[in-house]
């Protein structure tokens, strides 16, 4: 599946993964997707999290060499 953004939150620390990923999400339409990119492991647990909050869709993650990559949808 390609996304149809993607955002680079490499580096950054809890919220900011979070408060990017909102930011670039309210400027797609529904259904279309966001891949997100991050190295804080808390992450995992914030975006299953939001995800239910917002009723959002996370279509995967996965994590490569310290790197989480999250496939969100949006509703």
């Amino acid at each position: 599946m390609q996304s149809h953004i993607t955002v680079d939150t490499k580096g950054m620390a809890c919220p900011m993964p979070i408060v990017k990923a909102k930011k670039a999400l309210d400027s797609l339409e529904s259904g279309q997707l966001m891949e997100v990119l991050s190295t804080d492991k808390g992450s995992v647990n914030d975006f299953q999290a939001w995800v239910k909050q917002t009723n959002h869709e996370l279509i995967k993650h996965e994590e490569d060499n310290g790197v989480y990559k999250f496939l969100v949808r949006k509703k």
